[in-house]
């Protein structure tokens, strides 16, 4: 996430979770831009009639934020590692809803000639791909990161290592790995699988 000075970012943070409210008004844009950045590029692999739009995911995000004490953030690679995560979380509750209409849920009668219009679903299973994920966090945590801030939060290889302080070649294993056993695990979910 490029752009604005780690250090400011984290100067600002840390004098937030000191009380310092201007210092909030003043991180806002700053990491507004950057979350609405990485929201806009996994809201790209979504279908182009998706629901759930861009401006409405980092306002979620920003929504479950302030649920977060400021104190708990270390630094601005924490700080986004964290949205990374509630950027999945929403997601994942956003599929779940989705989910749970579709098969019933609390919808209204649907008459056919409505039936005929085509489906909104997202092109990936969300829901799935959170359960590997909570999987592959069991096994192995690092590897989950990774997932979490390069799908979820839009980051490139650089900003992953610079989050996680490893190495842009330990990321991109560490990437590649992961997306290996995430494919093998969400393959064996179907109907052919476990």
């Amino acid at each position: 996430m490029v752009g604005h000075s780690s250090h400011e970012i984290t100067r600002l943070l840390q004098a937030w979770g000191d009380g310092d409210q201007r210092a909030l008004e003043q991180l806002t844009p700053l990491v507004y831009e950057e979350l609405h950045r990485a929201a806009h590029h996994y809201m790209a692999h979504e279908a182009p009639d998706h629901t759930l739009q861009t401006t409405a995911l980092v306002n979620e995000v920003y929504l479950r934020l302030a649920g977060v004490r400021a104190g708990k953030w270390k630094d601005r690679a924490h700080f986004f590692a964290l949205c990374a995560k509630l950027m999945r979380r929403v997601l994942t509750d956003f599929a779940r809803a989705r989910r749970a209409l579709k098969r019933g849920g609390q919808a209204p009668h649907v008459a056919l000639d409505e039936a005929l219009i085509v489906s909104h679903e997202p092109r990936a299973d969300i829901v799935s791909l959170h359960e590997a994920l909570e999987r592959l966090e069991a096994l192995d945590g690092r590897k989950s990161q990774v997932v979490e801030l390069r799908f979820f939060g839009g980051l490139s290889v650089k900003e992953t290592a610079e989050v996680l302080n490893v190495s842009p070649e330990t990321v991109f294993r560490e990437w590649r790995l992961a997306k290996d056993w995430l494919l093998c695990e969400l393959r064996n979910e179907g109907p052919d699988g476990a």
